[in-house]
């Protein structure tokens, strides 16, 4: 089995003939661990999460999740890697309102006629902190309740790798430090795999790396640092951006 649950090798993405949205990108996220990517607006930071997640093809260059390697596959069998090898998590909860608690997280099995784990499935719907409102629809949920939904539906496929598309955007400060304490605590306790990409150095800090990108390249990484570490590197990576030294702000 593979160390890394994604890897990308020299991967870019081009929209048209002008707009370069990653640009050779090369990097190893290591299974069981909770990496943050960070960059400005336009940065390509979404485009990187899609293309790890299999949500979009590269131009050119490999993405590996896990031991498959996905540009070998079509639509079809690319939308079955995702329904069991990912799971995923977005600023928009995404949530069906005319479903209970437990169907919207039963929701990908539905979809791939499969039979659920009803032990792993209480066992998860526990963890998120869900076990009184299983029986509740959306609308009787606050925000962070409703995330918490969408984590417990993500992980109880058991996925190689949940990705994550700024889960706290939509949160306030108290809440999204609870939603982002408990992705934290997936990734300690069952040695899931989390990829986030967010734009606030306080979310970034709850992992134990953060990548940071540029216009479609990677220009440096930190490991455990704090909020106030990986705001100052944003800091300098924009001022290296206006000055046209992208390149130099890995210094």
């Amino acid at each position: 089995m593979a160390t890394h649950a994604v890897r990308l090798n020299a991967v870019t993405k081009t929209y048209g003939k002008h707009v370069h949205a990653l640009r050779g990108v090369t990097v190893e996220l290591p299974r069981g661990g909770f990496t943050a990517v960070m960059g400005p607006s336009g940065s390509g930071k979404s485009t990187f999460l899609h293309c790890a997640a299999g949500l979009d093809t590269p131009t050119s260059g490999t993405v590996h999740i896990g031991d498959t390697e996905l540009s070998r596959m079509n639509e079809t069998q690319l939308t079955e890697l995702r329904r069991e090898k990912a799971g995923f998590v977005f600023q928009a909860f995404n949530l069906i309102p005319s479903l209970t608690v437990t169907e919207n997280v039963l929701l990908p099995f539905r979809l791939a006629r499969r039979r659920p784990e009803h032990a792993w499935l209480a066992e998860v719907i526990e963890r998120v902190g869900l076990g009184g409102r299983t029986e509740h629809r959306p609308s009787q949920l606050s925000g962070g309740q409703q995330q918490r939904v969408a984590i417990a539906r993500a992980l109880v496929t058991r996925p190689e790798v949940v990705f994550a598309d700024e889960p706290t955007g939509a949160l306030d400060t108290q809440t999204a430090a609870e939603v982002l304490g408990l992705l934290r605590q997936v990734v300690n306790s069952t040695g899931q795999t989390v990829v986030m990409v967010t734009h606030d150095p306080v979310a970034a800090s709850y992992a134990d790396r953060v990548l940071f990108l540029a216009e479609g390249v990677l220009v440096d990484e930190v490991y455990a640092a704090n909020a106030q570490t990986i705001a100052h590197r944003m800091t300098m990576l924009g001022r290296a951006r206006l000055a046209g030294t992208v390149g130099a702000a890995a210094c």
